[in-house]
């Protein structure tokens, strides 16, 4: 038996949304899990035909496995984390909150919700980073064409001038000439940094750590990262509070979802400090990693007993300074970059060209 046309469309447009691959496909079963829940899981477990196209073999396999634990006497919760390359610590506590609280479709559209807001801030940081490296690696690729093919046509002009050369103008040539003498090893050597980098980043949380309270410091970009681990911050608390997680249970899954490792260890801090009775805007205060603003607004939180209303509000106030510190970001980074590449460029240019100002000067 098949679903109708149009439950049929919904589901398909529901994963057509996203391209294939393993993220893409745990970020749209965040968004479309309540919808699968509600109507398909019960007419999969009934041994109805589903019709599932986008993503191929890997949503079918996955949504098979998942109903084969569910069978088997597993809850939701049990089967989903038997997945943890899609369904992480976080998305299970709550579907697990949401099972016992019996609203689950509910709590799975407060995930929905909150998946597509933290979705939001990581574009908006990528957004930011995009546009200038970029523009960096554009002018390194312009910087070097012009060092290894254009400069050696002028040292051959240069030769036949029978004079010394500018000191910025015998600067760049030398410059040249070490590119092109070098350039093999300048090549393996950066591959090398590269490689020895993205290994110790994989590999080594202390140097994970390193990187990410660095990032915190660096001025403006720093300030952007702040705001948005706040945001995540705030935004996880609330949603794993309002589906009735336990607040030292709920600061383990927070912790892991504020994207930066200086944050997750304050957060851990928190949960220790509030498992042994400290109150949550006193264990805050202490890590000195949030605003006075922040601290004040969840301890009104805990003395109203209404934590998840005001963490969201937390949230949606840190969002919206994440929105507007990108775009003031892109504003001023666009000017800057095209400035420092137009004097690098030009800086060859100008140099290429003193020496025939100079000889013009004689003539």
């Amino acid at each position: 038996e098949r679903w109708g046309d149009e439950q049929v469309h919904q589901w398909r447009r529901s994963y057509d949304t996203a391209p294939p691959g393993g993220e893409s496909l745990k970020d749209t079963l965040a968004r479309a899990l309540p919808y699968y829940v509600h109507h398909i899981l019960p007419d999969v477990l009934a041994g109805k035909r589903v019709l599932v196209s986008a993503h191929g073999n890997s949503l079918r396999a996955l949504i098979m496995a998942i109903k084969g634990d569910v069978e088997g006497g597993a809850t939701l919760a049990e089967a989903l984390a038997r997945h943890p390359l899609y369904f992480d610590d976080l998305f299970v506590n709550l579907v697990e909150a949401g099972e016992q609280a019996g609203a689950l479709e509910t709590l799975l559209d407060k995930i929905a919700m909150y998946k597509e807001k933290t979705e939001a801030i990581k574009k908006k940081i990528k957004k930011a980073l995009t546009y200038p490296i970029a523009v960096l690696v554009i002018a390194f690729i312009v910087t070097a064409v012009l060092l290894i093919f254009v400069i050696p046509q002028f040292e051959e002009l240069f030769k036949g001038f029978g004079a010394d050369l500018p000191a910025f103008t015998q600067m760049v040539v030398d410059l040249s000439y070490f590119v092109r003498d070098k350039g093999f090893l300048i090549v393996i050597g950066g591959a090398g940094i590269g490689s020895t980098f993205t290994y110790f980043k994989k590999r080594s949380r202390k140097f994970r750590e390193f990187l990410d309270r660095v990032a915190l410091k660096i001025p403006v970009v720093g300030d952007i990262l702040v705001k948005a681990s706040i945001a995540r911050f705030a935004r996880t608390l609330s949603t794993m509070f309002s589906a009735g997680v336990p607040l030292v249970e709920a600061l383990q899954s927070v912790a892991g979802a504020t994207g930066n490792i200086t944050y997750e260890l304050g957060v851990l801090q928190m949960r220790d400090q509030v498992a042994t009775g400290q109150q949550l805007n006193l264990a805050m205060e202490q890590t000195g990693l949030f605003p006075n603003m922040v601290v004040q607004m969840i301890a009104i939180g805990e003395e109203s007993g209404s934590i998840d209303t005001m963490a969201a509000k937390v949230a949606d106030f840190f969002e919206a300074e994440v929105d507007d510190a990108v775009d003031n970001l892109s504003s001023l980074m666009e000017p800057m970059i095209m400035a420092v590449l137009g004097v690098l460029v030009g800086g060859l240019v100008v140099a290429m060209y003193m020496p025939i100002f100079k000889m013009g000067a004689v003539v």
